[in-house]
């Protein structure tokens, strides 16, 4: 029998019971000297998108990417390649146009992006790394660039760069962690909702282990104009990571950049079906913080996650806020 979505969510009591029961009869057959059946054959296509019919948590038209939409969206989650340390200024490109973006099946809504995506492309550099930004805003209305982290405060991005003209920011990238940047024009709200946010990763001297590494940051989009969001998207496409998961290896390291945009929403969550993670909040620290499953981010709050999965098979991922889950923001990890 499948299950849809929803009865996932509305059986967590019952399974949790089942749960109890059958962790009880494990436990008495320990102690009576038995041993554990052994684990059976996954009988998983962990490799081909997912459907309704093979994962049981299909979204509806309204909350699932335009059927045209193709797997490889990788400039989205994979960051650019970690460089080292020089003298030499990185450069970027944040101009900012308006456009309309599809962010579910027949879902449109007008953004204004920066470098033509939503969110804005993932900047990376080495703390201490000398950066410039350029800004040409070629939208109708002010904007800025405002990032997160430490640096010059006459660099901070709140002043208003008009229609037309062009504005170059200059700085040094730190504190090493995982930083958002984003519009800081008023009304700030009405520039977040409309995807005007990116993430910014600043590796240490020291490199973090190898590993295969993501970025997820959590979108919201207010289609009706009601002031509350109606779509979630991970990495600004509902669905998308339900229809075409991540893929690793079994049993390597995976490192996540985790970042909460969500501008109506006071607090959201990411929770790891199957698995727990490393906790570094901020990134900022080279030591976890926690050991865990899940872990709650108020706005603009984000977080590096590490982990391995020892067996193939897909694990699924989502905010814990069930509403955000049932409207774009389902998704899965596969070991492969």
């Amino acid at each position: 029998m499948s299950l849809r979505r929803r009865d996932l969510f509305r059986f967590g009591g019952l399974s949790g019971g089942i749960g109890l029961i059958g962790a009880a009869g494990w436990t008495a057959g320990k102690l009576l000297g038995g041993r554990p059946a052994p684990l059976s054959t996954l009988d998983i296509d962990c490799t081909s998108p997912s459907s309704e019919a093979s994962t049981g948590v299909g979204y509806s038209a309204k909350f699932a990417p335009a059927a045209y939409v193709a797997e490889y969206r990788d400039g989205f989650h994979i960051p650019p390649a970690r460089t080292p340390l020089s003298t030499e200024v990185r450069e970027f490109d944040l101009s900012v146009i308006e456009t309309m973006l599809e962010v579910a099946g027949g879902q449109n809504v007008k953004v204004w992006a920066y470098g033509g995506t939503v969110p804005g492309p993932i900047i990376r550099a080495t703390v201490g790394q000398p950066i410039k930004v350029t800004m040409a805003n070629l939208s109708e209305i002010a904007h800025s660039v405002h990032f997160h982290g430490a640096h010059d405060v006459m660099q901070d991005g709140l002043e208003r760069v008009g229609k037309g003209t062009t504005q170059v920011y200059q700085f040094e990238a730190g504190p090493a962690g995982l930083h958002p940047y984003h519009c800081h024009v008023p009304p700030y709200a009405s520039h977040l909702r409309k995807g005007m946010y990116g993430s910014m990763i600043v590796d240490p001297l020291e490199p973090r282990p190898a590993a295969h590494e993501f970025v997820l940051c959590l979108c919201g989009f207010d289609i009706d104009g009601d002031g509350r969001n109606d779509i979630y998207a991970w990495n600004g496409l509902a669905g998308y990571y339900e229809r075409f998961p991540l893929k690793v290896p079994v049993g390597e390291l995976v490192r996540i950049y985790l970042m909460n945009m969500l501008d109506h929403d006071p607090i959201a969550s990411f929770h790891l079906h199957a698995q727990t993670f490393d906790l570094y909040r901020s990134g900022t620290s080279l030591i976890p913080q926690e050991h865990t499953d899940i872990v709650g981010l108020g706005p603009a709050e984000r977080a590096i996650l590490e982990f391995r999965l020892p067996r193939r098979g897909r694990y699924m991922f989502h905010p814990h806020q069930s509403h955000m889950a049932e409207r774009g923001a389902m998704g899965w990890i596969v070991a492969i």
